[in-house]
């Protein structure tokens, strides 16, 4: 039987609904029978796809609400069938914000009025479609140093940022499952609990996100795959030029299943050591297009990952094509536990530069 869960993401704007979207693509996917689907932000599509948009003197806000409101409906009705269609049992329906965003930008009483015209539905009826909110808190509030970064193009000021964020947090605040995720650490702390929020809704233990890392003896992967359940993903991750000698750029290609995700990243290195990562799904072609764009000075990083369940606990083994005697072993746990016995620790590396992403994309070498 199909289960279902739909759940919203909204927030004001830079808050970080991008990079949980990928986050959330990564951690459920087909191999552990979940298929996402996700409806893109609809405004946006419609201001970028069609040039339609509620300023330059192309119409009103109330009018380009009307498009909004019934490309919005349309695409909800979509999602709900395909879910139907695909051969996975756990269906994951995220939406880049969805209808009750709209009533943000008009009065309550023009949002009734376009709800009326779209659908008949009321408010409460549009709010019962929804399993679950995660209001992300825009970094104008409280991280307002990362405001801009990934989005040179923003238009709207930190004022206005904070007055978005609050509209459309009045907009949702009928949700019986509101859930308000805020900037009071760092930015990876909000994205974990956001992500500690999407596992409870979907009745699964969060993971843990203290992240501890081993050099390890080359392990029998195929014999550690059959007898923990193993699963092998394919990914490579190419690093890229950039004229901001504070940013890090690079796409990751990564298998899914018989198909393929592709993410753009950016690292922004921040002077007290709180760096702070944005990521966003990109289709295959923008992927090729980065590729153009590669730092000739470091190779791509292949390597092959196998994630394993060990008393509960996740464990991920990172082979490389480049050495045949050793991996590197990621334990996520919030104690100590003990390793399968197959596994044969060198020494610890958590934190060691040696062993990061771009080091081995510059020596090739564990």
């Amino acid at each position: 039987m199909k289960r279902i869960t739909k759940i919203v993401l909204t927030g004001g704007p830079a808050a970080g609904k991008t990079t949980l979207i990928s986050q959330i693509l990564r951690e459920f996917k087909p191999e552990d029978g979940w298929r996402v689907i996700t409806i893109p932000e609809t405004a946006t599509e419609l201001i970028s796809g069609f040039g339609i948009r509620p300023f330059g003197g192309c119409m009103s806000m109330l009018a380009f609400q009307d498009f909004v409101v019934a490309d919005q409906i349309h695409k909800e009705k979509l999602a709900l069938k395909a879910a139907q269609v695909v051969p996975e049992e756990n269906i994951l329906i995220l939406y880049d914000r969805a209808l009750m965003d709209d009533k943000a930008y008009i009065s309550d009483e023009d949002f009734v009025q376009v709800l009326s015209r779209a659908d008949g539905r009321t408010e409460a009826e549009v709010l019962a479609g929804y399993d679950a909110v995660i209001h992300l808190v825009t970094c104008a509030k409280g991280a307002e140093f990362a405001y801009n970064l990934g989005n040179a193009a923003r238009t709207e000021s930190l004022d206005q940022a904070r007055e978005m964020d609050d509209r459309t947090l009045r907009a949702w605040s009928g949700h019986p499952n509101l859930q308000v995720i805020d900037n009071s650490v760092n930015f990876e702390d909000k994205i974990n609990r956001a992500m500690r929020a999407i596992y409870r809704i979907v009745g699964r233990e969060a993971q843990s996100s203290r992240k501890r890392k081993y050099l390890i003896e080359m392990p029998d992967v195929r014999t550690l795959s059959g007898k923990y359940n193993g699963l092998a993903l394919d990914m490579m991750q190419t690093y890229l030029v950039s004229a901001q000698p504070d940013v890090e750029r690079r796409v990751r290609q990564q298998k899914n299943g018989d198909d393929y995700l592709y993410f753009y990243t950016e690292k922004h290195v921040m002077p007290d050591g709180n760096n702070w990562s944005t990521e966003k799904p990109i289709s295959g072609k923008e992927y090729v297009r980065f590729l153009m764009e590669g730092d000739s000075g470091l190779h791509s990083v292949r390597k092959t990952k196998y994630r394993l369940v060990w008393q509960e606990k996740r464990l991920e083994i990172d082979v490389y094509p480049f050495d045949a005697e050793k991996a590197v072993l990621f334990v996520y746990s919030d104690e100590e536990i003990p390793l399968p016995p197959e596994i044969r620790v060198i020494r610890e590396v958590t934190g060691d530069l040696r062993y990061k992403n771009r080091q081995l994309a510059r020596v090739q070498q564990l």
